[in-house]
């Protein structure tokens, strides 16, 4: 785990020889040959400055996967179960809000933002209002704003409205996010695995700050069909995750996956 993967040289800067050159390599679906990955394998996360940034890798690793459909039916299946989630459920306002969309769409034009079909999307959203706990009225235009609708959901448990994102919130959602990912057939490509887990362990830290040391073991859970099982069985609890503040959950972490500064990212 604490083994850095190669830079990627390929980002959208590349030359056009460089790029002509791998164009040529791959042949049509009629070939009959894979088209072969731009870029050195596995895919760690590239990133300029302090952003994360597509590359011909992740636009290549989208078409492998099926684009934005199979990243939509992985969204799906993800807030079916967040929707009923004993501990997530109380963050949405709204379930009929069309959240898988925008969440494949996002992820699809993070992917290959020569797409953007999240961001015309996004200029086109029209502004919601929403009632908050207490009674009062909200406008959500943005990830910001959605964020404060789930902290003052008028179905936050009592005692705990306005409270942000919290270690056990977000681990429950990596945990449904990748197995989602799994019973939709996306880690059967390991590539997109391995690039997928250090992509929500990147972009966890938005709601958690220490959450992204918990991806990997995230994406383990769901392995196992023992622990998807105990958790059905038990009310969609995790009674494993709920409630366990950081120093007790870093038990569920190796010691070297703890260690670990440089994941998920490409190697400087």
């Amino acid at each position: 785990a604490g083994t850095a993967g190669p830079k990627c040289p390929f980002a959208f800067g590349a030359n056009a020889e460089e790029e002509a050159a791998t164009e040529d390599a791959a042949e049509d679906e009629d070939g009959g040959r894979a088209e072969p990955c731009p870029v050195p394998l596995p895919l760690r996360l590239h990133m300029e400055g302090r952003s994360h940034a597509a590359t011909r890798g992740t636009q290549w690793l989208l078409r492998q996967v099926g684009g934005y459909p199979a990243l939509l039916r992985m969204t799906q299946a993800f807030y079916e179960r967040a929707f009923v989630d004993s501990q997530l459920r109380q963050f949405f306002n709204d379930i009929h809000d069309p959240h898988p969309q925008r969440l494949a769409s996002w992820i699809a034009e993070k992917m290959d933002p020569t797409d953007p079909i999240w961001s015309i999307e996004r200029q086109t959203r029209p502004q919601k209002v929403v009632q908050l706990v207490g009674g009062y009225n909200h406008v959500v235009h943005d990830r910001s704003s959605a964020h404060v609708a789930a902290w003052n959901s008028v179905n936050r448990e009592a005692g705990k409205e306005g409270d942000h994102f919290k270690l056990d919130d977000s681990r429950i959602w990596m945990r449904l996010m990748f197995w989602s990912a799994r019973e939709q057939g996306l880690f059967d490509n390991e590539n997109f695995a391995y690039w997928f887990i250090g992509f929500i362990g990147h972009f966890v830290k938005i709601y958690e700050s220490t959450a992204p040391l918990f991806a990997r073991e995230s994406a383990r859970w769901s392995a196992d069909p023992a622990n998807t099982q105990a958790y059905l069985d038990n009310g969609r609890r995790m009674d494993d995750v709920c409630g366990v503040p950081l120093r007790g959950a870093l038990a569920d972490v190796p010691a070297s996956e703890q260690r670990d500064r440089a994941w998920p990212y490409e190697a400087l």
